[in-house]
């Protein structure tokens, strides 16, 4: 069961419009690395996971996520202090000002649609949490990214706030992770000698890992 707050996580202000930073910003909305994937990814991963603990650990921060996603739509919607009208976005995706009337998007910064291909799911918790991992990793870079092009002081206080929340995140799968890496596909499968050796494809080149040894997994 879900229920809708009347505020958000962090608030969400802009020194002005900006409708061509919008456009950027429509990225961690509807992207590949956004807010709305982390959502559905973590959520649908929940459904078989047996550890109480852990299944709420990913139904919390999917839920989250959703609260990622109104923030980025509410600093969406203040940046395009426009009517419709393309002329005030040089470059970067116009679908809002033909399709939505523009309200925020399911899209991409290049105005490609929303789409469940970006969530990863394999019904196997080791390698969900690792890519989840993954996952906050990348969605830390695309804020930095963001951050970076934006001089607006109000903006780069939420998107801030976006970026530590992911680091948060970040280290929450990791401590998971932690507790059961010895779990699944990290113990399903034995390892025989290949998995010990460096083959170094580098000639002339330093060999600089050979010799360091593998952990094997254990073998039911």
């Amino acid at each position: 069961m879900f229920k809708h707050e009347k505020q958000l996580f962090h608030p969400v202000e802009v020194e002005g419009p900006n409708p061509q930073y919008a456009a950027l910003l429509q990225e961690q909305l509807g992207g590949a690395n956004g807010e709305l994937k982390a959502a559905m990814q973590y959520m649908s991963q929940s459904f078989r996971i047996k550890d109480q603990k852990i299944k709420d650990l990913f139904l919390d921060i999917a839920a989250e996520e959703l609260g990622h996603m109104e923030m980025v739509a509410q600093t969406i919607n203040l940046l395009n202090g426009h009517d419709v009208d393309y002329n005030n976005v040089s470059v970067g995706e116009i679908e809002t000002h033909v399709l939505t009337g523009l309200n925020p998007g399911l899209i991409n910064a290049s105005g490609y649609s929303w789409t469940g291909d970006y969530v990863t799911v394999t019904g196997d918790l080791c390698a969900d949490l690792l890519s989840n991992i993954a996952s906050e990793q990348r969605a830390k870079v695309v804020y930095e990214y963001l951050y970076r092009q934006i001089k607006d002081k109000k903006v780069r206080e939420t998107i801030d706030f976006l970026l530590n929340r992911e680091e948060a995140h970040n280290q929450m799968f990791r401590d998971a992770f932690n507790e059961v890496q010895d779990s699944g596909s990290n113990k399903d499968f034995g390892t025989t000698k290949a998995a010990r050796m460096y083959f170094s494809m580098s000639n002339p080149g330093p060999n600089a890992f050979a010799g360091n040894d593998v952990n094997p997994p254990s073998f039911n």
